[in-house]
C-alpha cells in the first residue's frame, strides 16, 4: 500500500485500540503559500493547536506550497472529499461565491478593528453559511493584509496613468474591473505563480501584500514597489462537512477553540509583517515608495467605482453582507 493510500485509510476510518479509546484522525490540510510567510506559521500553530486540545484525537497534517493540492483545485478537492481540509485566499471563490471578496473593495476594509470583530461577527457567520451551501464548512479565519504593493519594473507606480499598457495581476472580476479603470491589463493568477510570471513577461507588475512580495521573493523579478492600503485579504481554513460531521464533540471543539486563537495570532503575525515589510524591500535594494494620502485617494477615485460596478452586478446578495459589516 503506498503512503498516499495509508494516509486516505487512517483519515476515512477511526480505530479503536486496546484501550477503548479512538485512535487518532489524519486531517490532510494543503494550502498554497510558501513555508516563510508569516500566515504559513500560523496555519503551523493552528495545527499544532488542533491536535494538543484535541489531546490527540486529530493528527493534522499540512501541506504547504501546493505540495498535495494545487491552489486553484483546494475548494473543489475538499468538497469532494479527496482531502479533509485546505486554506484558500478569499479572492480565490471568484464566480463560486463572489461574495467572499468584497474586503478587496479598493481601499475599504484598512480598518484593523474590524478584523479583530471579524471571527463572531454576524457578518462572518453569514458567510459560514453561504461556505456550507457550497461544500464546505469553515473552521477559522486568518486576517493576511490590509498593506498592499503594486510592483513592477523602472519607477513606482505613483498615479493611475503610470498603469496604462501595463500587463497586471488580476485577482477577482470586480477588482481585474478595477485595474482595467487604470488602463492596465488584468490577467488574475493565484501568488504561486505570480513569481514565473513576473521573470518571463506574462505580467509586468503585480498586486501583493507587502508581506508576500518579501516572502516570494517578487525583489528578484521585480525592482519598483508601491505600498498602499488598497486591498484588504484573508487565508480561512475549512473541512470537508462528511469529515467534520464525523468528528467527535471533543475534536469540534478543539477545531472551534484553535479558530478562534489563530484568529487573533494571525492578525498580530500580519500587523507585524506588514509594517516590517517596506524596510526588508528597501535592504534587498529595489525602490519603495509609500503611497501619499493624495496618491492614494487619485487610485481610490478611479478604482473604488469599477469595482463597485461590477461587485454589484456580479453578486446581488452582497448587499446583505455589507449591511452586516456597516455593523461592524
Amino acid at each position: 500500500m503506498t503512503l498516499t493510500m495509508k494516509a486516505a485509510l487512517a483519515a476515512a476510518l477511526f480505530s479503536v485500540g486496546a484501550s477503548g479509546a479512538l485512535a487518532e484522525t489524519v486531517m490532510r490540510c494543503s494550502h498554497q503559500l510558501p513555508p516563510a510567510h508569516h500566515i504559513a506559521k500560523v496555519v503551523d500553530r493552528w495545527a499544532a493547536e488542533v491536535e494538543k486540545l484535541s489531546e490527540g484525537e486529530l493528527d493534522v497534517q499540512v501541506f504547504g506550497a501546493d505540495s498535495l493540492v494545487g491552489a486553484r483545485d483546494n475548494i473543489v478537492a475538499t468538497a469532494k472529499g479527496d482531502i479533509e481540509c485546505a486554506f484558500s485566499l478569499n479572492f480565490q471563490w471568484g464566480k463560486t461565491l463572489p461574495m467572499m471578496n468584497v474586503t478587496v473593495a479598493p481601499f475599504a476594509f484598512g480598518d484593523i478593528e474590524i478584523w479583530k470583530k471579524w471571527p463572531n461577527s454576524e457578518a462572518a457567520a453569514y458567510l459560514e453559511e453561504k461556505l456550507l451551501q457550497k461544500g464546505v464548512k469553515n473552521v477559522v479565519w486568518m486576517f493576511q493584509t490590509n498593506s498592499s504593493v503594486f510592483t513592477t519594473k523602472g519607477e513606482p507606480l505613483t498615479k493611475p496613468e503610470d498603469f496604462q499598457g501595463l500587463k497586471f495581476r488580476g485577482i477577482t472580476p470586480p477588482f481585474d474591473a478595477a485595474i482595467a479603470a487604470l488602463g492596465a491589463t488584468p490577467t488574475a493568477m493565484p501568488g504561486s505563480e505570480v513569481y514565473q510570471a513576473l521573470a518571463t513577461g506574462v505580467i509586468d507588475g503585480a498586486v501583493t501584500d507587502v508581506a508576500a512580495a518579501v516572502s516570494r521573493k517578487y525583489y528578484e523579478v521585480q525592482d519598483a514597489f508601491t505600498v498602499v492600503p488598497v486591498l484588504s485579504a484573508y487565508l480561512h481554513g475549512y473541512l470537508n462537512p462528511a469529515f467534520y460531521d464525523g468528528l467527535s464533540d471533543k475534536s469540534k471543539a478543539a477545531l472551534k477553540e484553535a479558530g478562534l486563537k489563530a484568529s487573533g495570532w494571525a492578525i498580530e503575525a500580519s500587523t507585524e509583517a506588514g509594517a516590517a515589510g517596506p524596510d526588508q524591500l528597501k535592504e534587498k535594494g529595489v525602490k519603495v515608495h509609500i503611497a501619499t494620502p493624495e496618491e492614494n485617494a487619485a487610485f481610490e477615485a478611479v478604482m473604488r467605482p469599477a469595482f463597485d460596478k461590477a461587485f454589484g452586478a456580479e453578486d446581488p446578495d452582497s448587499a446583505k453582507l455589507l449591511e452586516l459589516l456597516g455593523k461592524m
